[in-house]
């Protein structure tokens, strides 16, 4: 297994208190495969990206307790420096927004030609070669012309591309891409997806895609994992997820997704707002949202319970762990819609 996340909890120590951003999350991806993140906003999924690349912001955030084994070793117990080889070279994340993301005053080709540098020591005009080579790999247009310009003077979706090929630049072995087409129109949306699926049937890296949209990742992701508050509620192969899912909150987000046979019809969502994490709720967190909760449900924690497919004709295709998972109590319920 290329990358395993154990019972991972991160807090953020603020004068208001204590928040619970990352509550027990485990998944793993292996070499070649992709795993789609998914969740509202503070669900606690970009959160656990920037503790397993070693960039959380501390303080106000920590790590309390887990295991993140990359490649055999638990990045945890490693100094900053050692974390800080791996970075770029071994693992090598895409940022939602790409013009804060990159530098402002350093052209691409300084920019994409500083990791080669710095991590392989080539000269500068060795470097420049390799930055051009880069942005033609990703698609840019007159590549070796525009090497010299600044971010600036890409559009949105070009600016992507050099973020997915600042990435690719040492050929790690894992990539997390953060809401990577969240500020894109969906037409480059669908090029930007395109484009990362390929280079990674290229390079056979594994990809941790984090989204909030069910839609983007129906044709590119193996396996999806969904958090709420902080936790997985729900993992899977992504076809057994659109075909029946085993938790409400899943449910809620696909029920959610615009679709052409309901034109006319109300957009349903998913009522209320999510925790607020210095006060979960007592039992399932989704409780107070659920249109399927019970006694049980606010008082008793789920744990992860493993779905045996219960749907007629549903494929039992086995997961890393041996089987998909639901955290809650009434699944099989769920499961049969």
């Amino acid at each position: 297994m290329l990358l395993e996340v154990r019972d991972l909890h991160v807090e953020f120590r603020t004068r208001d208190g204590v928040a619970k951003a990352v509550n027990g999350v485990d998944y793993a991806v292996d070499a070649g495969e992709t795993l789609a993140v998914l969740g509202e906003s503070g669900s606690g999924k970009s959160v656990t990206a920037q503790a397993i690349m070693g960039i959380l912001d501390t303080p106000p955030g920590k790590v309390t307790g887990g295991e993140i084994v990359f490649q055999g070793q638990d990045l945890l117990t490693l100094k900053e420096d050692e974390r800080r080889r791996i970075r770029g070279a071994e693992m090598a994340m895409i940022f939602q927004d790409a013009l804060s993301s990159l530098n402002p005053v350093l052209s691409v080709g300084d920019q994409l030609g500083e990791m080669f540098v710095v991590h392989r020591g080539m000269s500068k005009k060795d470097a420049r070669a390799k930055a051009v080579e880069l942005m033609d790999h990703v698609r840019i247009p007159a590549a070796k012309e525009r090497v010299k310009d600044y971010p600036h003077q890409f559009s949105g979706g070009m600016r992507q591309r050099i973020m997915i090929a600042m990435a690719l630049a040492l050929e790690p072995a894992l990539i997390i891409a953060d809401e990577p087409t969240t500020a894109l129109d969906v037409t480059v949306q669908a090029q930007v997806m395109d484009l990362l699926a390929e280079l990674q049937r290229e390079y056979h890296m594994g990809l941790i895609l984090i989204t909030h949209d069910l839609g983007v990742v129906a044709d590119v992701a193996d396996r999806i994992a969904v958090m709420y508050a902080g936790r997985i509620v729900e993992q899977a192969p992504v076809h057994d997820i659109y075909k029946a899912p085993a938790h409400p909150y899943t449910r809620g987000l696909l029920d959610s997704i615009p679709r052409l046979d309901q034109k006319g019809q109300e957009l349903y969502a998913i009522k209320g707002l999510p925790p607020n994490l210095m006060n979960i709720p007592p039992g399932c967190a989704f409780n107070p949202r659920c249109p399927m909760a019970r006694d049980v449900c606010r008082t008793d924690v789920p744990p992860l319970y493993e779905v045996d497919g219960g749907v007629d004709g549903m494929d039992k295709r086995d997961d890393m762990d041996g089987g998909r998972t639901s955290a809650c109590h009434f699944w099989t319920e769920c499961l049969h819609g």
